[in-house]
């Protein structure tokens, strides 16, 4: 029996949808040469991480590796696969593949740190080969919502694993390349030994529909709207940015684009020779003297994000623009799990403002990732010995790897921080790696649980006293103790200024402390905490957040 093994470990998006980062092995244990496969991000939420700018996935089980690491591969220029090369090469070091078009968005994260040009290398698709220590890799183009994504093929000594990213059966998608099943089953064709395969749609049970289909429908509606349309879509889909600018042409309407993450798709598309017709649009200075029923908004925002130019909008003047009763506004997209509050108060704002929403049509959108039914498909293409699904949450990998079971494949059920040892007949939990998540907050990097996020939270939850004593040179209070509220109402149940019993208290506790706690700064600090949140407890019911500042005279 050989030494070596060959590893699956994910560091993200197994078990969530977003954060995808994906790491494969082959050596001795503990001695694996690894390959990395996408570095995306996801986004925060005010609920559970306030003030934080991205959430990044934890590599630090692949920096204290990082000799080991031959390259990182990524697979489509999806945020959520390629947001953090930029934010890790530096601590990787490792060189990053890309086809041209997913090269071009990462190039612009990259230099946004400072890596050197050498970092990133564009590759071919298939056949073209890169070797990466023991493994041969191939960028296999497939379809999905943004240009030239691709799943991979990956020899090993061990076999060859598919790694489709995310993707569609899609075979008139309109931009990009069409689902090739012949090219599926030619890199099929040698055996395959594990199929890792995107989870999204895993409960949708009807095949997926063609971006194709989607144009006539929103061409009509646009038609029939007498007022300004507005449309939104996510930035990086490109192929549906194209249907909604096109459509608005042949309706009669000039296109504006707003929200710079819109524009920039639209540039990297277009110097990277994938677009080469889209409409010509005017400037948010010029679509101010169209005429409303000529004029559409292709704007950023469709999952709600509170800088973005939907959400602008939804407020009041953008850019000289604003929306009117009459007016219609077009979400062309799926709200991701999570950002449904976002969503919806503007669709609430929007009506407010008296205009028509158009959300939960089917005939205006479609999605970039396979139903069940496409799925299967891709099963019965590749054949493979072992499935194992990635990119859902925990529901979409079990109910996938189910579907796998019944229909004869080993499966297993992966989430982050399973090393999956695929060397047998069957794979197998090798062991357990703590993972987790990196806050980029403004500039710095901060650990999930390091407890600033936690103590936001707890200070947004239970408000803030600011506790400050002046001892004199004797160690006795020099005026008593006063105190600064935040996020706490002005009086409690005694009817009196919250702000004036607090003090009270913390005076009357300060006249009877003995001289031991008086002399002992961590002693007076929490004996002077444990009265406010007492006090704020019995007046408010709410237990405070507490800071005390204890000064000294000399």
């Amino acid at each position: 029996m050989s030494s070596e093994r060959l590893i699956y470990v994910p560091l993200g998006g197994a078990g969530e949808i977003g954060m995808n980062c994906y790491v494969y092995g082959y050596g001795k244990p503990d001695q694996e040469r690894l390959i990395v496969v996408d570095l995306g991000v996801t986004f925060p939420d005010m609920d559970s991480t306030p003030g934080v700018d991205l959430i990044l996935p934890d590599v630090s089980w692949l920096e204290a590796r990082k000799d080991r690491i031959e390259a990182v591969f990524i697979t489509h220029a999806h945020e959520d696969h390629v947001g953090a090369v930029g934010h890790f090469y530096q601590r990787l070091g490792a060189p990053i593949y890309a086809r041209p078009f997913t090269a071009a968005i990462a190039r612009r994260k990259l230099d946004e740190h400072a890596a050197p040009e050498s970092a990133l290398r564009i590759v071919g698709s298939y056949p073209d080969q890169v070797d990466a220590g023991p493994f041969k890799v191939y960028f296999v183009p497939i379809s999905h919502s943004i240009p030239e994504s691709a799943g991979l093929a990956i020899d090993s000594p061990e076999g060859r694993i598919l790694h489709t990213g995310d993707f569609k059966i899609d075979e008139t998608p309109v931009l990009g390349e069409a689902f090739d099943r012949n090219l599926w089953a030619d890199v099929a064709k040698g055996g395959v030994r594990a199929l890792v395969c995107d989870s999204t749609n895993v409960f949708s049970a009807d095949p997926g529909r063609s971006e194709a289909t989607v144009g006539p429908e929103i061409e009509k509606m646009m038609r029939d709207q007498p007022g300004m349309v507005v449309a939104t879509t996510f930035a990086s889909n490109v192929a549906r940015l194209k249907t909604l600018a096109e459509a608005a042409d042949r309706a009669g309407r000039s296109v504006c684009l707003l929200g710079r993450a819109m524009r920039r798709m639209v540039e990297a598309a277009t110097e990277t020779g994938l677009l080469t017709d889209f409409p010509q649009t005017v400037s948010p200075e010029e679509a101010q003297s169209i005429p409303r029923q000529n004029l559409m908004l292709l704007v950023t925002g469709s999952q709600g994000e509170r800088r973005a130019a939907s959400a602008q909008l939804s407020r009041g003047k953008y850019l000289g623009l604003m929306l009117k009763e009459g007016d219609t506004f077009l979400f062309s997209s799926k709200i991701i799990p999570g950002n449904e509050r976002g969503v919806i108060s503007i669709m609430n704002a929007l009506s407010e403002m008296g205009v028509d929403v158009i959300d939960d049509d089917s005939r205006y959108h479609t999605s970039g990732h396979a139903n069940r039914p496409d799925l299967e498909e891709m099963h019965r293409i590749t054949q493979p010995q072992i499935l194992i699904p990635m990119h859902g949450e925990h529901r979409h990998l079990r109910r996938h790897a189910q579907i796998g079971s019944d229909n004869g494949m080993a499966s297993i059920v992966a989430v982050n921080g399973m090393m999956i040892d695929l060397s047998g007949n069957a794979p197998t939990v090798a062991e357990y790696i703590e993972t987790g998540r990196t806050y980029l907050d403004g500039t710095a990097k901060v650990g999930q649980f390091d407890g600033i996020v936690r103590d936001r939270i707890r200070m947004a939850l239970n408000g803030q006293v600011v506790v400050t004593v002046i001892m004199d040179e004797h160690g006795d209070p020099l005026g008593g103790a006063w105190c600064e509220l935040r996020g706490l109402t002005e009086t409690g149940s005694s009817n009196a200024p919250l702000v004036e019993v607090i003090e009270e208290d913390l005076n009357q506790f300060l006249g009877r402390a003995d001289n031991k706690t008086l002399a002992n700064d961590d002693k007076l600090e929490e004996a002077l905490r444990r009265v406010v949140r007492n006090t704020t407890n019995g007046e408010i019911g709410k237990k405070a957040e507490v800071v005390v500042v204890i000064s000294r005279l000399a």
